[in-house]
């Protein structure tokens, strides 16, 4: 008996299922269309990378000597031309008075030889000196004009020691912390052969990693170009807050090598920093339009239906019957879906969640 009553109710189950089909076919539907239309798009993409800087200089003194002064707050931006470090010049100075001194007297002596020279010219002329000691006026003259001119290069040289041991930044940037304190011996072969780092970050880069099979297909070329300024378009940053950052980015270049552990090309692009929000090791989103425009079928994002990765529309016929269509989707923006399997200018359900049979007859609003 228990079996007879569930084949029963299997039964009844399926003839209200049968009359609840029927009755969904043989009422019509409201339904609302859009015609699907071609559209000229282009894949965006989005990258997740870290914010770097346009380029870094490293402070490093010329001279040797103790830290005297150190005139700037770490990580702070510093100014092409502002003063930074200080060395104790003392030595340096000493050693610029004595060469000093060794061409003041290197100037004498040549003011010496070139009066016994200018002397000897006549006297020669008469025979009253020999040619081999007026020779010997000329050799002297001669060597006082070098040891003049020597002397006069160490004391250049010596000056520019001077001036080393006041160093400066070569560049408009954010200057990392030093190391060496003031009182610590500083210099060329010391511990302190640096002195510290300075970020230009008035632009900051960022590197857009695009795997090699991707790379071919979006460029259309067969090989590698070291030129892809054309590839990448509407570049935008969204901060790791969520934020827009208000300036645009552009190509700068594409790096010589493939990377070999990844298999991608590297694209650097960069973003104008005047107001230094962006900061050198943030990370932050790339969004760009990649490759050229084509042209593909779009229909509004409400068409499509999405359920366990098939996406599907109801295409609705010109005698106003419902047809399933699985597509597949290429691209989303603004509001609107790039799909495939879809003509251009069939209509279709703008609401892609309406219950519909294949064949069912609808109405159109």
């Amino acid at each position: 008996m228990r079996s007879i009553y569930i084949f029963m109710v299997v039964i009844l189950s399926a003839i209200a299922c049968i009359r609840e089909q029927t009755k969904i076919k043989s009422s019509p539907q409201f339904v609302e269309t859009v015609v699907a239309r071609m559209d000229s798009v282009v894949t965006r993409q989005t990258f997740i990378t870290t914010l770097q800087p346009n380029y870094a200089v490293v402070v490093q003194p010329r001279v040797s000597g103790y830290l005297a002064a150190k005139m700037f707050s770490n990580g702070m931006p510093v100014r092409r031309g502002q003063l930074i470090f200080r060395i104790d010049d003392r030595q340096q100075r000493a050693n610029m008075l004595a060469a000093k001194a060794d061409y003041q007297t290197a100037v004498a002596n040549a003011i010496e030889a070139q009066n016994n020279y200018n002397r000897a010219i006549p006297l020669v002329a008469i025979d009253a000196i020999s040619q081999a000691q007026f020779d010997q006026y000329k050799a002297q003259y001669e060597a006082a004009k070098a040891s003049t001119a020597s002397a006069k290069q160490r004391l250049k040289n010596s000056e520019l020691e001077v001036e080393y041991t006041t160093i400066t930044s070569p560049i408009d940037g954010v200057i990392s912390a030093s190391e060496a304190f003031v009182g610590d011996f500083v210099g060329p072969g010391t511990k302190f052969s640096t002195l510290t780092r300075i970020e230009n970050v008035d632009t900051i880069c960022v590197n857009i990693a695009i795997p090699m099979s991707k790379y071919l297909e979006l460029s259309g070329r067969r090989s590698f170009t070291y030129n892809n300024s054309t590839l990448l378009s509407d570049i935008t940053l969204e901060l790791a807050d969520g934020t827009q950052y208000p300036y645009k980015g552009s190509y700068s270049y594409t790096k010589s090598s493939v990377a070999d552990s990844e298999g991608t090309i590297i694209i650097v692009v960069t973003f104008p920093n005047p107001d230094y929000l962006l900061k050198s090791g943030q990370f932050g989103r790339v969004s760009a339009n990649v490759g050229s425009y084509r042209t593909e079928v779009t229909v509004p994002s409400s068409a499509v239906r999405q359920i366990q990765g098939v996406s599907s529309v109801w295409v609705i016929s010109k005698d106003s019957l419902a047809r399933y269509c699985q597509v597949e989707i290429t691209g989303v923006k603004d509001g609107y879906m790039t799909i495939s399997g879809l003509d251009a200018g069939q209509s279709v359900a703008l609401d892609g969640n309406i219950r519909l049979t294949n064949g069912q007859k609808v109405e159109l609003r």
